[in-house]
């Protein structure tokens, strides 16, 4: 990003992205937001300080993966609580996401009783993105990093842009039986599901999220484009409402 700023606290419609991140789960009916900090964390806390106390903090001390992430919050979760908890698990650089979108997750999340459920795209260039891998009758098998894709599964156009929803007691029970990468020596949230399809649980995946919606944000051009049509979109959807309220 040629910038010492954290990511997630570069603009993005006039505010660090990761306010939209975080707005859009208040819209979608979240009591609270748990946001992971570690680099520079002091700048994160202080972009988000306009959601009051509804915003949480858990630190990684050690940068040591997604899955490392989010157990990292697990202290956020009382055990008590969790098997009636359902959480979204998603990336504070993804300014572009949709209550809408969310909302349809959760949804179909608790309509189907599924102890996770994870949305996916569809896009010509998957590149960078993590593969989901399916079986000859089309069934969900396991999320594969780009790093650790064969040659066919690269080829795989529908990609994983990380909106995650789980069962709290679900999600950190198959979290202790992720295991370091071999390659990269992370551990990758994504292992969870396979672990639960191997425990018996039920995975929902459903094709919901709009290919323009998960544009990676890795240099200042990316930076740009996204807020550009960030900026559209409120544009377009401020223009509805205001068309809307003077139709009789």
């Amino acid at each position: 990003m040629e910038s010492d700023l954290p990511k997630v606290c570069h603009p993005v419609g006039g505010r660090a992205m990761i306010c939209a991140v975080v707005e859009a789960c208040f819209e979608a009916g979240c009591s609270r937001a748990v946001v992971v900090v570690g680099y520079k964390q002091e700048l994160v806390r202080e972009v988000l300080r306009c959601f009051g106390d509804r915003v949480e903090f858990a630190v990684q001390h050690e940068q040591l993966g997604t899955g490392h992430a989010v157990v990292s919050a697990m202290d956020a979760f009382p055990i008590a609580n969790r098997a009636q908890t359902d959480v979204f698990v998603l990336c504070g650089d993804g300014p572009l996401i949709r209550t809408s979108t969310l909302g349809f997750m959760l949804e179909r999340h608790r309509s189907t009783g599924a102890h996770a459920t994870l949305a996916t795209s569809v896009i010509d260039d998957p590149a960078g993105y993590g593969r989901i891998v399916r079986d000859a009758d089309h069934r969900f098998v396991r999320i594969v990093e780009q790093k650790n894709a064969s040659d066919d599964e690269l080829k795989i156009n529908e990609v994983n842009p990380s909106y995650y929803c789980m069962n709290a007691d679900a999600m950190f029970e198959a979290l202790k039986k992720v295991r370091r990468n071999g390659l990269t020596g992370e551990y990758y949230i994504t292992d969870v599901f396979e672990h639960m399809l191997g425990d018996g649980k039920c995975i929902e995946v459903i094709d919901a999220v709009p290919p323009q919606d998960i544009l990676s944000i890795n240099t200042p051009e990316h930076l740009a484009a996204v807020d550009a049509i960030y900026r559209a979109r409120i544009q377009s959807d401020s223009q509805s409402s205001t068309s809307t309220q003077g139709a009789v």
